[in-house]
């Protein structure tokens, strides 16, 4: 049976329509705070690039040519992002995630460039994926039409907020992504944030996104107490993730995948609130324990009591390079040589492609103090 949501509009609205239909605050001034990439971040890596200092060169240079690559692809907006089950049609499933997942890391790619370089064309390409599926896709569908939109349009929610103060963004334009944002993006993601695995992680951070692009408080709320509710529930206090270590030669992989937007949740709600979730512990249960956990197991795959023969990061290499991404901005919370070590071989981290917690993790680091 499919899931099958609508509410976009068949008829086009004028601006005033919009705006009356919304309920939505008027467009405020550019935030400051940011969601994924406060201010501060941006301000300081845009000096380690103007002072060539490495890694941030060379991982510039990779979203550059990622941006690059982007200002020549066409949009593959579509009206109905149906999504069927990945064990059930995984070729249909794969087929048919890559319209938002191309148009989203290219959107992403192109507003992380404009705010690190301040070139107009990258804005203005990012605008047009924005633009485009805002006013082409009205619905998502099928089993995994929720889950997907959620880990894989996380690109667009940031970009959105990269652009939020640039002028060369309409204001037409801006009240029907926000509509989107609204009725088709946040509506898949709420769906579904009530869950405990990582389905409800990826939800939960595609909402609290959306909250954040929509300064929307009342939701931002919602989201962060779901995130607080069960944090200490999903990780034992060994470090296994109590539902994802049930997908058995999968469970490593699934341990990454729902760290990965677990704690870009709690970077967001960092950022938002001042909330420092990354020093939670109850019963010794701690996410930073979760990811010693599942560093040390991907290096000692013989060791996994769940199933024999696991899938790791050298086995299992659809996505790209996890859990380096993951680890990569981590180290920016939980410094120490284990991380680091893993991840030396990567670097510069780019992380292009299926989901999208830490994507440029090597050129954006984090801080939980200010950045220097």
């Amino acid at each position: 049976m499919s899931i099958y949501k609508s509410n976009f509009p068949l008829k086009k609205f004028c601006c005033l329509a919009f705006l009356i239909f919304l309920k939505i605050s008027p467009i405020l001034a550019f935030d400051t705070s940011g969601g994924m990439h406060p201010k501060a971040q941006i301000d300081f890596v845009k000096k380690q690039i103007r002072l060539k200092k490495e890694p941030y060169v060379s991982a510039y240079n990779l979203l550059i040519k990622k941006a690059d690559s982007a200002l020549l692809i066409e949009n593959h907006a579509i009206v109905d992002f149906s999504i069927p089950g990945y064990y059930s049609d995984k070729a249909g499933h794969q087929k048919n995630s890559l319209a938002l997942q191309v148009d989203g890391i290219s959107a992403y790619s192109c507003a992380l460039a404009y705010r690190l370089s301040n070139q107009k064309k990258y804005a203005d390409k990012a605008l047009y994926f924005l633009n485009s599926w805002s006013r082409i896709n009205q619905r998502y569908s099928q089993l995994d039409g929720s889950l997907v939109m959620s880990y894989s349009g996380t690109t667009m929610m940031i970009a959105a907020d990269l652009l939020k103060g640039y002028n060369g963004w309409g204001q037409a334009s801006q009240q029907q992504f926000r509509y989107w944002t609204v009725h088709v993006f946040r509506d898949a993601a709420n769906s579904i944030r009530v869950r405990h695995n990582n389905s409800g992680d990826w939800s939960r951070l595609a909402s609290l996104l959306a909250d954040v692009y929509l300064e929307d408080k009342e939701d931002l709320q919602k989201n962060i107490d779901l995130v607080r509710a069960d944090l200490f529930d999903k990780i034992s206090p060994d470090g296994h993730m109590v539902e994802e270590v049930k997908r058995q030669v999968k469970g490593i992989w699934y341990t990454y995948f729902s760290l990965a937007p677990l704690t870009a949740s709690c970077w967001v709600i960092y950022n938002q609130t001042g909330e420092n979730l990354f020093k939670a512990e109850k019963n010794g249960s701690s996410i930073q324990k979760a990811l010693a956990y599942l560093l040390y197991y991907d290096q000692h795959p013989a060791e996994w009591k769940y199933a024999s023969n696991p899938e790791t990061s050298l086995t299992y290499t659809e996505t790209g390079p996890w859990p380096a991404n993951l680890l990569e901005a981590m180290n920016g919370i939980y410094k120490g040589p284990d991380f680091d070590a893993f991840v030396l071989p990567y670097r510069p981290v780019m992380y292009p492609k299926h989901d999208y917690a830490w994507t440029f993790p090597t050129l954006m680091p984090l801080s939980l103090t200010a950045y220097k």
